[in-house]
C-alpha cells in the first residue's frame, strides 16, 4: 500500500511543469493585454519570443525590454461526499521576461531572450485531505535564447533562435505509514535541456499581416535530484534518502496569427496555438537505491493535444497612448480519470486589459491585467481513488519598460 500511494507523487514533476494551467504564458506585457497575441504583429524586442522573423521591423539600432507579472491565484476543493471544500494558500509567482534587440543592418538582426514560460507554486492548506498526494510544489524554468532574423524581401522575413533551459523543482507531502504520524517526503532537483524556436512573418497587404512559428519540445533532464525521507526509525530501511532521474518533456507550440490593421488607431488579430501535449505518454523514474517500498516506476500520463484560440485588438488614443484588450480560451489537457490537485487546472477563459504610455521617444511603460476564470470540473485521481469537484481563479497584474535607440 505504501508503495502504490508513493509512486503516484514521483509523476507529478512534469505535470507541474506543463499543465495548462501553469504553462506561463505571459512573456510580454504588451502581448498579454491583448490576450497573449503576437505571433503576427510587431510590439517590440519581444518578437524574439512570439515571433524571432519580425526583430528587424523596428527602424532603431537596439530594442530593450523587461518585465514581470504577479500571479495571484487560488484553488479550491470540495469532496463530493462529505461537502467540505478544501483551499490553496499559494505564494505569489513572479515570472518574468527580458529581451535585446541589435540591428546589424537592413537584413539581419541579432538577439537575445530570457523567459519563463514554465513556473508556478501551489500550497494546499495544512492537513488537507489530499496530503499524501500533495501538500506543496514549486518549479521554475528559466529559458535563454539567442537568436536571429533575416530580412527575405519587404513582404517575408524569418527567423530562429536556439533555446537552453535551466530548471528547479521541489516537491513536499505527507506519507501514511504504519508507524508514526508525521511521515513526509522531500524531492528537489535541478534540470536542463535544448530547444529551438522559428518563425516566419508575412507582410501580404499594406493592413493584412501573417505569423507563423514554432516552438519545439524541450526534453528536461533531471539528474541526480534528492529524496529526503522523514519516517519512523523502524522505517528507514524502507525508505532510505537516495538519488533519482528523471526526463521531464515540456510541450511544442505551434502558432498561427492574423493581424489586420483597420485603420491608423485600431489593429485587430486572432490567434491560436497547438500545443503539443501528447508528448506524455509516459513518465519515468529512475531510483539509485531501491526497496521493497521504492521501486523505478513508469507513469502512464495520456495527455491530449489542445488549441488555444486568442484574439485581441490595440488602439492608439493619442500619438503616446495606446490600450488594449483581449480574451482566450485555453482547453484543459488532461483527462479527468488523471486528474491531479498538484495542479488543478480546469477548462480556463483568460480575459485581458493593458496600455503604454511613451515617455519620450525612447521609452516606454506597458502595464497588463488577466484574470483568468476556471470553469468548475468534477474529477478523479484513479490511481489513488482521489476526487471531487475543483475551481480555480487567477489575477495577472504586469508591468514592463521598453527603451530603444
Amino acid at each position: 500500500m505504501m508503495k502504490r500511494r508513493l509512486l503516484p507523487l514521483l509523476a507529478f514533476i512534469p505535470f507541474l511543469a506543463n499543465a495548462g494551467g501553469f504553462q506561463v504564458n505571459l512573456q510580454g506585457t504588451k502581448q498579454t493585454g491583448m490576450g497573449h497575441l503576437g505571433t503576427s504583429f510587431y510590439l517590440g524586442a519581444s518578437s524574439a519570443y512570439f515571433n524571432p522573423a519580425m526583430m528587424g521591423m523596428d527602424s532603431s539600432k537596439v530594442n530593450i525590454e523587461a518585465g514581470a507579472s504577479g500571479i495571484i491565484g487560488f484553488a479550491a476543493y470540495q469532496n463530493q461526499g462529505t461537502g467540505l471544500v478544501e483551499r490553496t494558500d499559494n505564494p505569489l509567482g513572479t515570472p518574468f521576461y527580458l529581451y535585446g534587440t541589435y540591428k546589424i543592418n537592413e537584413q539581419f538582426t541579432a538577439g537575445l531572450a530570457v523567459y519563463t514560460p514554465f513556473g508556478n507554486r501551489v500550497a494546499w492548506e495544512e492537513d488537507w485531505s489530499g496530503r499524501y498526494l500533495i501538500q506543496d510544489i514549486s518549479l521554475s524554468a528559466i529559458f535563454i535564447q539567442p537568436t536571429v532574423s533575416y530580412k527575405v524581401n519587404d513582404m517575408i522575413s524569418v527567423g530562429a533562435g536556439f533555446t537552453y533551459v535551466m530548471g528547479a523543482v521541489e516537491i513536499n507531502r505527507d506519507l501514511p505509514t504504519p508507524i508514526g504520524n508525521d511521515a513526509s517526503v522531500n524531492l528537489q532537483g535541478d534540470a536542463t535541456g535544448f530547444g529551438f524556436n522559428a518563425g516566419v512573418h508575412i507582410q501580404a497587404t499594406d493592413k493584412l499581416s501573417i505569423g507563423i512559428t514554432h516552438r519545439s519540445q524541450v526534453n528536461i533532464q533531471l539528474d541526480g535530484g534528492d529524496a529526503d525521507f522523514t519516517v519512523d526509525p523502524a522505517l528507514e530501511s524502507s525508505f532510505p534518502d537516495t538519488k533519482f532521474d528523471s526526463e521531464l518533456p515540456l510541450p511544442s507550440t505551434s502558432s498561427l496569427g492574423v493581424a489586420y490593421q483597420v485603420n491608423d488607431d485600431l489593429l485587430v488579430s486572432i490567434e491560436g496555438n497547438f500545443v503539443g501535449w501528447d508528448a506524455y505518454e509516459s513518465l519515468d523514474f529512475d531510483f539509485e537505491e531501491e526497496t521493497a517500498s521504492l521501486k523505478d516506476s513508469e507513469n502512464p500520463r495520456n495527455y491530449e493535444s489542445q488549441l488555444i484560440i486568442r484574439a485581441g485588438a490595440q488602439y492608439s488614443v493619442m500619438d503616446n497612448l495606446n490600450v488594449r484588450g483581449g480574451v482566450y480560451y485555453d482547453p484543459s489537457p488532461i483527462k479527468d480519470d488523471l486528474f491531479n490537485p498538484e495542479t488543478p487546472n480546469t477548462d480556463n477563459l483568460g480575459l485581458t486589459l493593458g496600455g503604454s504610455y511613451s515617455i519620450n521617444e525612447n521609452l516606454t511603460i506597458d502595464a497588463s491585467f488577466l484574470y483568468i476564470y476556471g470553469f468548475e470540473r468534477e474529477s478523479s485521481y484513479e490511481p489513488s481513488g482521489f476526487g471531487g469537484k475543483y475551481k480555480t481563479r487567477s489575477y495577472i497584474p504586469g508591468i514592463g519598460v521598453n527603451y530603444k535607440f
